[in-house]
């Protein structure tokens, strides 16, 4: 078996959008000034920067027929010219069963400019098809490839909850839990920009989600690397009488000595790594001890090859991996892993920031029941398939 092509396509949805609600979640961008003189300036939205209204979609063929499938969300215009110029001719011809090779050659060939962000992105892309490739090959699901299950199905907590009108928000967690989910991921709408009244609103929002959601269920808060060191030690004190389990992303993600600091400080546990792409990477946060959880997501890391190092890693320093975002090249990696306790889930929702895409392109992704996900162990590959109900939505660019 060979690898005979490569197929990468921009879909960029054209359909119906739902416009966030000015701070819906706090961001990197707040702490910059709204320059009125720049018609490109964020105004209220300032997360414009971070949609993902288009996506890659790669699909890597053998010479025997088997396509494999695999997704890139962060710019997928570049991650499609880095596919198609750069990483498809070091796969061509290989046997997909080396996989640690062609991830290593990938990797290797890019250092002068990769490493780091939507070079990385890309690799991820085609790993992730490979590993498709190699679960059909043999008829079975990637997680039995990884290891197998390791646990019964997979918990998962709602992670929606925008920050937005209070009672709005209770009555989405309520919703929620009556569904039965037991634990939560609410966002900061505020950040050091708005001074001491973002801080009231911050507080006032977690006691409201918390006074649905009762303390007998988990409630995990999310800065998105909207604050800064001096902002997050105002206001980690005052968080922790509301008990969460983590606080995610309080810092950009370059600041590792800011994590560290903020994680000796309090006695809620920081979450990071959405926004790290390597196991280097990765190993420096396990170090410094910057991070409580680890929240890689597969396909920014390189693929299934370098996240199953993660776990392994992360494990070995006794700290929990809870990947980014869901979708299914996560799942599979949470269920073989026992050092992966619970997954992050996104119901099906309209567009509106743009990882809800995933559900608008493939098709095969569990859906939740009563707060927990199950794999089929009948699936082979990822389980996925591409969709077509949405088509007419989205204009494809080869």
């Amino acid at each position: 078996m060979k690898i005979k092509s490569v197929r990468a396509r921009i879909h960029e949805w054209k359909g119906k959008t739902v416009p966030p609600q000015g701070n819906f979640c706090s961001n990197a961008m707040d702490m910059i000034f709204d320059n009125k003189t720049n018609p490109h300036a964020a105004g209220t939205d300032t997360m414009n920067t971070f949609r993902f209204h288009c996506w890659t979609v790669v699909e890597v063929e053998t010479d025997d027929g088997i396509v494999g499938l695999g997704n890139v969300a962060l710019a997928p215009r570049i991650a499609k010219a880095i596919i198609d110029e750069y990483l498809t001719p070091l796969i061509l011809g290989q046997d997909p069963w080396d996989y640690e090779y062609l991830n290593q050659r990938m990797y290797r060939a890019t250092q002068a400019w990769g490493r780091k962000g939507v070079g990385m992105a890309a690799i991820s892309a085609i790993d992730i098809a490979i590993w498709d490739i190699l679960g059909k090959s043999v008829n079975k699901p990637v997680f039995k490839l990884l290891g197998g299950r390791t646990k019964e199905k997979i918990p998962c907590y709602y992670s929606k909850l925008y920050h937005t009108d209070l009672k709005e928000m209770q009555a989405e967690a309520q919703k929620f839990k009556y569904q039965g989910f037991k634990a939560f991921k609410m966002r900061f709408g505020y950040g050091p920009a708005h001074g001491q009244r973002g801080v009231v609103e911050n507080l006032k929002s977690v006691e409201a989600v918390r006074e649905v959601i009762g303390y007998d269920n988990d409630l995990m808060l999310e800065c998105y690397m909207g604050w800064n060191v001096e902002y997050a030690k105002r206001i980690l004190p005052k968080l922790e009488k509301y008990q969460p389990r983590w606080l995610e992303e309080p810092v950009i993600a370059d600041d590792i000595d800011g994590y560290a600091e903020l994680n000796q400080l309090t006695s809620i546990p920081i979450s990071g790594g959405e926004h790290e792409f390597s196991l280097y990477g990765f190993k420096q946060l396990l170090d410094r001890k910057a991070v409580s959880v680890v929240q890689y997501d597969t396909n920014r890391v390189g693929g299934i090859t370098m996240a199953h190092k993660i776990n392994a890693l992360c494990e070995a320093y006794s700290v929990p991996v809870i990947p980014h975002a869901g979708q299914m090249h996560n799942y599979h990696l949470t269920m073989s892993s026992l050092n992966c306790p619970i997954s992050e889930y996104f119901p099906i929702f309209d567009v509106e920031i743009g990882n809800e895409l995933f559900y608008y392109i493939f098709d095969g992704d569990p859906a939740a029941e009563n707060g927990f996900l199950q794999l089929d162990d009948n699936k082979p590959g990822l389980g996925l398939t591409l969709k077509t109900e949405y088509l007419e939505h989205f204009t494809i660019a080869e």
